[in-house]
This record gives C-alpha cells, structure tokens and sequence, in this order.
C-alpha cells in the first residue's frame, strides 16, 4: 500500500492527517462550520475528532475518500477531501478555518486535490454539493473550476429544514479554468437564464391581425414560441409559423420588444415583436394548424381582441396599431420610451 502523497502549491499544503493535528484543529471548528456541515457542536469532541482522522486513514487503503489537511504557511488552515461515489466520479467538500478566510485558499486547495485527483484517482468528473444561502462556497467551487449545473429542489436537510442544493461539476476533458474558454464556461453557467420568445404581425389586406386561437390557455395570442439555445428570434417565429399553422413567411422589421414580468408561474421573458408582411386573407384556409397547440386562427381588426387576449397584450396590440414607424420598447405591455 502506498503512502498518502504531499501536494504542494508554493506555501499552501495539502498532507494526510496525523492524530497529533487534533488538539490544535480541533478548537479552530466555529459556528460557520458546525452550521453547514450540521454539526451538533461547535466544537468536536476530543475522542470524535481522533476518531475521524483514523477513519480517514483507512478511507486512503481503500481509496474510497482522500481527506487533506490544508495547511497554510506551516499552520492547520482547513481541510478538503474527495470522495468517491461511483467509478470515475468524485464528490469534494471543503472548510477552512476562521483566522484563513478570505484569503483565496479554499478554491486554490480544491483545483489542487482536483487537479491531483484526476490522474491519481483517474477520474472523469468531480463535483460538489453547496447549500445555494453558503455563497462563499459557492464562489470556491467556480473559483476552482468547476460550472454550475444545476439546482436540485429539496433534497436535503439542515437544521431539521428541508433545503435546496446547487450542483457544480468539472469533467477531466472540459477547458483549464486559467484558459480562455475555461474562464468562459464557468462564468457563462453562472449568468441568469430569461425565456426569450418570437412573435409575428401577419396583417391581411384589410389590415386585420392574425391571432391563434390556443389549446393551453384561454388567451389569444399573436403565432410564434419560446426561442430554442442557439436560435435566433428571427428565426424562432419563421420555424414556429411553419410548425404550428404550415406557413411559409420571412420575419421583417422588429416592431416591438416587450419584457414581460414573472406572471402564473413562468419567470421573466423578452419578447421579440417581428412584421410579418401582408398576405391574402383567405390563407388561413390553407393553413394545416398543429392541433396539439393551436385550436384555430382568426382574424381580428383593432378593438377586436379586446377580452380575447391577455391584458398585456391587448396594451402590446394597441401600441402597435397607434405606433407609427420605429421598434416600440415596452414593459408588461406598455410603452416606457
């Protein structure tokens, strides 16, 4: 059986615990550690903690977790370990302790187990498990590397309360963090994610509006959809005209940006208003409508869709019909600009 190897990364140190660390760590636990990691005293007891450092030994022989003292300038700073669940995969946890936060070693003592861990573990991914309210581990894992990937709702306990937990995760063959596009992956999958959605203006030749008569909801609604990850809006409502009524158009000028608040369950959404030209009015009997979506069209001149439509939009409908040139800004449906 080999020995648990050094890492070293200038005057920051990860080494196996020793019984001998016990009397000096043990009094560095605080309330912040005893919080997360839901510990029922601040402090461990002094047989619990030896006891713990042993178990980490033998975690070593079978190499199902790697525990690390962080140490710091000669002096116990925290620990960091890796366990592994499933071949291939490792889970990390971390604390530093009080006197050496702030000062950048957490995320630098995790890229360096994980670092270590991927040869020596020869694993495939690493991930780590943070409360979503423990912002500052939250940070050391993006610090470290890894990407935020999810949240999962409700799946575990602190305190006796029921909480959620954000899933952060770093593959062995994604970018270096310290590369460009590894910078980029990890930022990018912190940044907030918005509905964005297509609409057109298909008017006939008296000037009247199409709108689609929908299967999901009571409301009449201008044809279009949700934008798909790489799509463009432009392109989102020629797809979803062609898909939901079986018409061919191209999307025109922009008229209208609309930002539509958090409203019966959905988050925020943009919504990008495009012209869709003048067409004859009986094309709506060539139209093959996608009947899981759409229950029919109609077409309806100003004053028409008043009740028909959602309040929102009745102000959006309205705004176009007295607007006259330009993109229209609105919010919730109403004009700001």
């Amino acid at each position: 059986m080999t020995d648990q190897p050094t890492l070293r990364e200038g005057e920051l140190v990860l080494r196996p615990w020793t019984i001998d660390d016990s009397d000096e760590t043990r009094p560095l636990h605080d309330r912040e550690i005893a919080r997360w990691f839901d510990f029922p005293a601040v402090e461990p007891p002094a047989d619990e903690h030896r006891t713990w450092i042993e178990r980490t030994h033998a975690e070593w022989s079978d190499r199902s977790k790697v525990t690390y003292l962080v140490q710091w300038r000669g002096r116990p700073a925290g620990t960091v370990d890796v366990r592994v669940q499933d071949p291939g995969v490792g889970v990390l946890s971390w604390a530093v302790f009080a006197p050496y936060r702030g000062q950048g070693l957490a995320w630098r003592a995790v890229r360096l187990l994980v670092e270590w861990a991927f040869e020596a573990l020869d694993l495939e991914r690493v991930e780590a498990h943070v409360n979503p309210d423990n912002r500052a581990s939250v940070r050391t894992a993006l610090r470290a590397g890894l990407r935020r990937e999810g949240r999962l709702r409700g799946n575990a306990t602190l305190a006796g309360v029921r909480q959620d937990t954000v899933v952060l995760g770093r593959r062995r063959d994604d970018a270096h963090p310290d590369t460009r596009e590894g910078f980029t992956a990890m930022l990018d999958s912190t940044l907030p994610t918005k509905r964005a959605i297509a609409q057109g203006v298909l008017r006939s030749g008296a000037g009247h509006l199409l709108l689609c008569e929908l299967v999901y909801k009571r409301e009449w609604d201008l044809p279009g959809g949700v934008v798909d990850r790489h799509e463009s809006p432009a392109a989102c409502v020629v797809r979803e005209v062609r898909e939901e009524l079986d018409l061919a158009v191209t999307a025109g000028p922009l008229l209208a940006v609309n930002w539509l608040p958090a409203l019966h369950g959905w988050g925020d959404a943009t919504v990008f208003v495009f012209d869709l030209g003048t067409v004859d009015a009986a094309v709506v009997e060539r139209a093959h409508l996608q009947q899981r979506e759409i229950r029919g069209v109609h077409w309806a001149a100003p004053g028409d869709w008043t009740g028909r439509v959602a309040p929102y939009n009745e102000r959006l409908l309205d705004a176009l019909h007295a607007h006259d040139g330009g993109t229209l800004y609105l919010e919730d449906g109403t004009p700001t600009l």
